[in-house]
């Protein structure tokens, strides 16, 4: 059973930090392409930042670059979004993807809210 679990979300001040978790299982994960997602309220799916399957690889919404970091640990199964600089229009629920091209598998978390609010 696949399973895509987020944590680390929570309520954050203009300027702050978070660190986004999501753990995996179910899966070959150091065969995925790992990335973040989010969704404003009333907005569409976005895409954040990726990474991967070999880490040698990373690329970043324009929004973001420069401010949120995306890593992988493939022996504890996990990958993690440092988020530095955090403004108001970040304010999403972050969602994270696991995605192999060659058999077009495509695995979805539930999901980790940030708000960034004073």
């Amino acid at each position: 059973q696949v399973q895509l679990v987020e944590s680390g979300g929570g309520l954050v001040q203009p300027g702050g930090s978070l660190r986004l978790s999501c753990a995996a299982s179910g899966f070959t994960f150091n065969s995925y392409a790992m990335n973040w997602y989010r969704q404003a309220p009333g907005k569409g799916r976005e895409f954040v930042a990726g990474i991967s399957n070999s880490a040698l690889f990373t690329n970043y919404a324009d929004s973001v670059k420069g401010r949120f970091t995306i890593s992988r640990d493939d022996d504890k199964n996990t990958v993690s979004l440092q988020m530095n600089s955090l403004k108001p229009e970040d304010t999403a629920v972050y969602v994270c993807n696991a995605r192999r091209r060659a058999t077009s598998s495509d695995y979805w978390g539930q999901g980790t809210q940030v708000t960034v609010s004073s």
